[in-house]
């Protein structure tokens, strides 16, 4: 069933919690200590006006949506977020997480994938750090975002920090698209394969030493979008759930001796991430050292330099660093530990790859693991700055809304004119692109009506994201269907793009009732089923019978379209055409389509 017709006329958007275990969830036991209890989250979380209006739930939700989603407290000027929790049958202290519940947590999210705007995986803290990088890399071409997160102490007790990091996340996932695996904790949200746990008693217990965060829940909700890493190819979100087990870590510490770290080299070790000291360095005292790295080098170990610091990065300054480079072992630049090995695991299960791609991949930024060299400074920035100044502007708040302003109008305006080469050049001069009107479009809502297919596909590269929704609920692939387009409309799903109207039914009939043949054939090719029923409970066929549109009759049946389809009434499309009786309809409808 769907939700009630009142529902279909509210904004929403739809989260999915992941609740894989951890302390946000745990119960004290007497003998045990702190420990998952199965349901009892949920049972909170139900009774908390913080966590769920109820009211509005009662008044607004179908029978079936009540038990199955919580909603969040009305936020001014956003869409309702109604939320569902998936609660994992054996819940986990995260010290006990392992790469099959890695793949586990990636494959709900696929199957889940198209049913929802954003993702919340509640998790312990202790391996947050190790699952976030390793989703990082298993979710390839993520278009939506996905938010790990925990507490330091059970959501249940007075004083927690699980209900700021869960609503929080919440609303993250549900109001921005910010297409990557990140973590939240303590009012910062951080790119998942950045982070590393510091603490381990106190509520700023994540920190991300060599990035800033992605964005930061305060009095506003501040989103560093010139950050944010978003899809570069044309592609559909996929998941690889093929990890190399393989991979060790090897901390080095002095007298560490050569028959420890023969080891960590040994049958059947593919990759090894070793834990430095400062900018790269190793002790070039120890006989048969360099010539243990070389010898497992040359037979394909894949060694990674990584510095033990928390802060900074490995560069060869120092002769003991330069001589790792000599053995064959790669920079790992300031990737953490826990994204080094995660990486490893993963660039190694891609057996189609060459060691020498293996090698190149470990070495640069793939999902915004390690920082790229800075890019050079921007005209545009120049101008922002020139008029910023003019205008007396200075509080951070006010100079991004002149930039949104500025840089949505000289978009659009190429958008507009169709110049592919002017846009080209304000996206080289650092101009956001991302940017949106005030009615939450972007430049892909706006390109998808009349904009040559070049420009869709340069903006679709450059990262704008199919799944955003403007004010009114519409995604670029909606309006692509209104405007007729077939080939934005391919190239959109091809991107990964698909529909998520609960309104569905009724633009199905509203077209068939119109005639609009065109616009039905894009809903069947964006993956629309044509006998999805309307508030009313009738199909598109039932619309076509009554309005005498035969092309669409034709149509529907040709695509398996259900003739005994009854609505409410209990009326069925094969009723429509016998009491009408159009001779051409009614021929079509006694023909045999095996319905």
């Amino acid at each position: 069933s769907q939700p009630t017709d009142r529902l279909e006329n509210t904004l929403f958007s739809k989260v999915l919690v992941i609740y894989t275990g951890g302390t946000i969830g745990m119960l004290s036991d007497p003998d045990k200590g702190l420990v998952p209890v199965k349901k009892k989250l949920k049972e909170t979380l139900s009774q908390n006006p913080l966590t769920h209006d109820r009211e509005f739930a009662q008044l607004y939700l179908s029978q079936e949506y009540n038990q199955r989603y919580f909603v969040l407290p009305w936020i001014e000027g956003k869409s309702r977020i109604l939320y569902e929790i998936y609660e994992y049958e054996e819940l986990l202290d995260s010290s006990n997480m392992s790469f099959d519940n890695w793949r586990q947590i990636a494959m709900d999210i696929y199957s889940n994938y198209n049913n929802y705007e954003g993702f919340v995986v509640l998790h312990g803290t202790d391996t947050m750090a190790y699952t976030a990088s390793a989703l990082s890399f298993m979710l390839e071409n993520l278009g939506k975002t996905v938010i790990v997160t925990g507490s330091q102490i059970p959501i249940f007790q007075v004083i927690s920090d699980g209900r700021d990091n869960f609503i929080s996340s919440l609303i993250l996932a549900g109001h921005y698209t910010i297409p990557e695996v990140a973590v939240f904790f303590n009012h910062k949200l951080f790119r998942g394969n950045r982070v590393t746990k510091t603490s381990a008693d106190n509520f700023n217990a994540f920190d991300s030493h060599n990035m800033i965060p992605l964005a930061t829940v305060g009095v506003a909700i501040e989103v560093n979008e010139n950050i944010i890493l978003r899809p570069d190819a044309i592609a559909k979100f996929q998941v690889n759930t093929t990890l190399n087990p393989n991979v060790a870590i090897l901390r080095l510490f002095p007298n560490i001796s050569l028959d420890v770290i023969k080891t960590f080299f040994s049958y059947p070790i593919e990759g090894v991430v070793i834990q430095s000291y400062g900018a790269g360095n190793m002790p070039t005292n120890r006989n048969g050292f360099f010539a243990l790295l070389s010898e497992a080098s040359a037979r394909g170990v894949i060694i990674i330099n990584c510095t033990q610091c928390l802060k900074g990065s490995v560069h060869c300054l120092y002769e003991t660093s330069k001589l790792f480079v000599e053995a064959g072992v790669l920079s790992g630049h300031d990737m953490t530990a826990e994204a080094a090995l995660t990486k490893m695991s993963y660039v190694l299960s891609k057996t189609d790859w060459s060691l020498q791609k293996k090698k190149q991949a470990m070495m640069r930024s793939i999902r915004g693991e390690l920082t790229q060299p800075p890019d050079p400074e921007r005209e545009y920035n120049s101008l922002l700055q020139n008029i910023s100044q003019f205008l007396n502007l200075t509080h951070p708040i006010e100079v991004q809304g002149l930039q949104s302003a500025i840089s949505h109008v000289l978009l659009s305006s190429s958008i507009f004119h169709n110049d592919l080469n002017r846009l080209v050049k304000l996206c080289d001069s650092g101009i956001n692109i991302h940017a949106v009107n005030s009615d939450n479009r972007s430049l892909l809502h706006l390109a998808v009506g009349g904009s040559h297919i070049d420009v869709i596909k340069f903006l679709l590269l450059k990262g704008l994201s199919v799944h955003t929704k403007d004010s009114y609920g519409q995604t670029a692939l909606t309006e692509a269907i209104r405007h007729e387009r077939q080939d934005v409309v391919e190239i959109l799903v091809e991107n990964g793009a698909n529909l998520e109207l609960n309104t569905l039914g009724d633009f199905l009939t509203r077209c068939a009732a119109n005639g609009h043949l065109k616009r039905l054939q894009l809903f069947e090719i964006a993956g629309a089923d044509l006998n999805t029923r309307n508030k009313s409970g009738r199909t598109a066929l039932h619309e076509a019978c009554l309005h005498n549109k035969a092309k669409i009759v034709r149509y529907l049946l040709s695509k398996g379209a259900n003739k005994m389809c009854a609505d409410t009434l209990g009326i069925t499309p094969q009723d429509i055409s016998t009491k009408l009786q159009d001779p051409e309809i009614l021929t079509m409808m006694s023909a045999d389509h095996n319905n």
